[in-house]
């Protein structure tokens, strides 16, 4: 007799499978991702094949019968066993690594709270982010592409504005409460501080009065305004959580500021990598998003 006349339909079986294990429709519909009516048609579709019931169904739970559980017993090493063989047989999937650049405050602040997203999409391809001050060597492969903070007036290299930013001093609430007209500024190193200079040459205000702060990075000026130390330049891409919790807010009158200053892709003025190609697509799309 042909093995196909005595195999139940595999879609129902798998069904089963997960429904017995679960001892639950809702549980086993989440882990296939089906909706609960397709996996009971299934189940259902295996009781017919077997001409007996497999479950007892209650108002608000559900059990194996006796024919169901011994059913289960037997099946479920010939499903492991396949799952097995399946596992060995696999070709395994080539993980390409894109390494990209960028500053470590929009690494944390804005970046690894979306990555899942392109990972989820792009499971072959493992991203490493290599945070660093200084713009990494595009041209010269030290990453595969990187995304700067800045005007776009970056030598040698293609560049795509992928969002602008909006700018404005900020401080803790206790801080704004004793604030003196000579409070510290607290400033990212930078080559090129135009965040400052931008926005008080906008604003024609004079800054020399105040003293400034240099921290290493970003990160570190966010955490020191929370804590009261100052007075930063905020970047409302990404400090808007902050600004939404209270923990920061506006240091004076002036609105925001909406500068000539944003988030920048930079890649090779070479052809570019698949990988760094699906990165740059899914960036730009999160960045029209945000």
């Amino acid at each position: 007799m042909a093995l196909h006349n005595d195999l139940p339909p595999l879609l129902a079986l798998r069904a089963f499978e997960a429904v017995a294990r679960h001892l639950s429709f809702i549980k086993a519909a989440n882990e296939l991702s089906v909706t609960q009516s397709a996996l009971s048609h299934q189940v259902q579709k295996l009781e017919q094949h077997l001409g007996k019931p497999l479950f007892i169904r209650r108002t608000r739970a559900i059990d194996l019968t006796a024919d169901g559980q011994r059913y289960y017993d037997e099946i479920r090493p010939a499903l492991d066993a396949i799952a097995a063989a399946t596992r060995t047989q696999r070709v395994a999937t080539r993980v390409t690594v894109l390494r990209v650049g960028l500053l470590a405050s929009f690494a944390t602040l804005w970046l690894a709270p979306r990555l899942a997203g392109f990972l989820n999409r792009y499971p072959h391809i493992q991203v490493e982010l290599l945070p660093a001050i200084q713009l990494a060597n595009v041209a010269a492969a030290e990453v595969d592409l990187a995304i700067r903070y800045g005007k776009g007036d970056w030598p040698d290299v293609q560049t795509t504005r992928l969002m602008p930013e909006v700018i404005s001093p900020v401080c803790s609430p206790a801080f704004k409460a004793n604030q003196r007209d000579n409070g510290a500024l607290l400033m990212a190193t930078s080559h090129r501080p135009f965040e400052w200079t931008d926005w008080s040459a906008h604003f024609q205000v004079d800054l020399k009065q105040h003293p400034h702060v240099l921290l290493h990075d970003y990160n570190i000026v966010v955490e020191a305004a929370v804590a009261g130390q100052g007075i930063a330049m905020g970047r409302h891409r990404l400090i808007e959580r902050k600004l939404a919790d209270g923990s920061l807010v506006e240091a004076f009158e002036w609105p925001p500021y909406h500068s000539e200053i944003g988030y920048w892709l930079i890649t090779p003025q070479g052809p570019t990598s698949e990988a760094a190609e699906c990165f740059s697509q899914w960036l730009k799309d999160a960045c029209a998003d945000a």
